[in-house]
This record gives structure tokens, C-alpha cells and sequence, in this order.
């Protein structure tokens, strides 16, 4: 059985940082593993992905301010998120789309989500 466990979120003011954490649990092999967030009145949009070969992808609202980085020997990825804005409070998902054994296809996990608030 597949799990992801997320940490990391909280209150931070206007030009702060966090680092979110997103550790998967369970037999698969992953494929690509992504951080996505939804906003109030929002629709849930992509952030940043890595795929197990380390090819990245960020959304243009975050290049130069996220990074996105994996441990594959713990099956973990974080976004390092600095230089926050107000424009970035967000529930935040981590995503991994992977392999299980006994079971045909791409498999689609999604983190609980935690809360990422930037206010002064």
C-alpha cells in the first residue's frame, strides 16, 4: 500500500522561506514525483516536478524562487520555497505517479495537503 505523508507548511511573512517534505511509503517504483497547490477560488495548478532521471519543470510564477529536489533512496521530495509572496498561500499537494507490484498501469498518489500562508 502506498502512502505520502506531508510536512513542512505554516505562517511565514512576505520574503520568508520553508521547506516542504513529502516522503512516500509502500513497494513501487516512481516514475515522476510533483508539488501542486490550489488557492482559494483557484484551480489546483501545477508547481514543480522531477522525475526519477532528475529532469525538473516549474511553473513560471515560481522559476527562480522554488526548487524542487528528490531522495530516491528514501523515496522523499522537497520544494525549497524562498522568497515567498502572498500570491504563493496555498494549500500545497505533493503528487507521485509510479508503479506497484501486481498492479497494470500508471499509478496516480496524492498527499493530505498542507497549508502554506505568506502574510505579514
Amino acid at each position: 500500500q502506498v502512502q505520502l505523508v506531508e510536512s513542512g507548511g505554516g505562517l511565514v511573512q512576505p520574503g520568508g522561506s520553508l521547506r516542504l517534505s513529502c516522503a512516500a511509503s509502500g513497494s513501487f517504483t516512481i516514475d515522476s514525483m510533483g508539488w501542486y497547490r490550489q488557492a482559494p477560488g483557484k484551480q489546483r495548478e501545477l508547481v514543480a516536478a522531477v522525475t526519477s532521471g532528475g529532469s525538473t519543470n516549474y511553473a513560471d510564477s515560481v522559476k527562480g524562487r522554488f526548487t524542487i529536489s528528490r531522495d530516491n533512496a528514501e523515496k522523499t521530495v522537497y520544494l525549497h520555497m524562498n522568497s515567498l509572496k502572498p500570491e504563493d498561500t496555498a494549500v500545497y499537494y505533493c503528487n507521485v505517479n509510479g508503479r506497484s507490484p501486481g498492479v497494470i498501469g500508471v499509478e496516480y498518489y496524492w498527499g493530505q495537503g498542507t497549508q502554506v500562508t505568506v502574510s505579514s
